[in-house]
């Protein structure tokens, strides 16, 4: 599945060769000029990584990313910018970024820090299990589910549908998401077996705890 990242750069120049470069390698590149579009953008889509600058127009970096963390959203992010002063540092890591990029940078090295950050599939965990409702929990590591201490057994690809669902708590995850998710582009997606996904996990954790929105996708409701 193509990786979606959001870029949020006003310098036009590298913002077009960062923009080319991540094209390059693959990456499907979400361009953003200012932070109030950026955090329109971050509201509307699932983001695989933000990609932001500290001080752009409208709403800076920090306050974009603060906002984000705000409603709950994991999604890794690293800052580009100029700053590099303690004070700056320590702001950058206060909103929830997950790393920093200094300017100027090499292609090369920010490439590694992509990587690096998109291997990982859980952000900002405090512990090494993930409370669920129903007396469920779920341990990233061993990407193992227990109720009430007890191993659940899941197929793959509800594994993976629960993942995605904990990768965004309480965001909307589209059909497409889902779809591109769970079945390589060799396969043959279904609808039907989708719900049939939903309605097993629906059975584990609670009937209300995956909430369908019409015509749109799915969103797991997690306190």
């Amino acid at each position: 599945m193509m990786k979606k990242i959001l870029l949020l750069e006003d310098d036009m120049a590298l913002h077009e060769t960062v923009k080319d470069f991540l094209e390059s390698l693959g990456y499907e590149v979400i361009s953003s000029y200012d932070g109030e579009d950026a955090s329109e953008k971050a509201y509307e889509n699932n983001f695989d990584l933000l990609l932001l600058d500290v001080n752009v127009p409208k709403l800076s970096g920090f306050e974009l990313l603060q906002t984000i963390r705000d409603s709950d959203n994991q999604t890794p992010a690293i800052f580009i910018t100029s700053l590099g002063g303690i004070a700056d540092l320590e702001s950058g890591y206060d909103s929830g970024c997950d790393d920093y990029i200094k300017k100027p940078f090499a292609l090369k090295e920010l490439q590694l820090r992509v990587e690096t950050l998109l291997k990982r599939e859980f952000y900002h965990q405090k512990s090494d299990e993930i409370i669920l409702p129903n007396g469920c929990s779920f341990e990233p590591n061993s990407e193992s589910l227990k109720q009430n201490g007890t191993l659940i057994s899941l197929a793959n690809k509800e594994l993976q549908l629960l993942k995605l669902f904990l990768q965004h708590k309480n965001e909307l995850v589209s059909h497409e998401v889902i779809e591109s998710r769970l079945w390589e582009y060799d396969e043959e997606s279904s609808e039907s077996a989708v719900r049939t996904y939903i309605k097993h996990l629906r059975q584990i954790l609670g009937k209300d705890t995956i909430v369908s929105i019409k015509k749109s996708g799915y969103k797991f409701i997690h306190k």
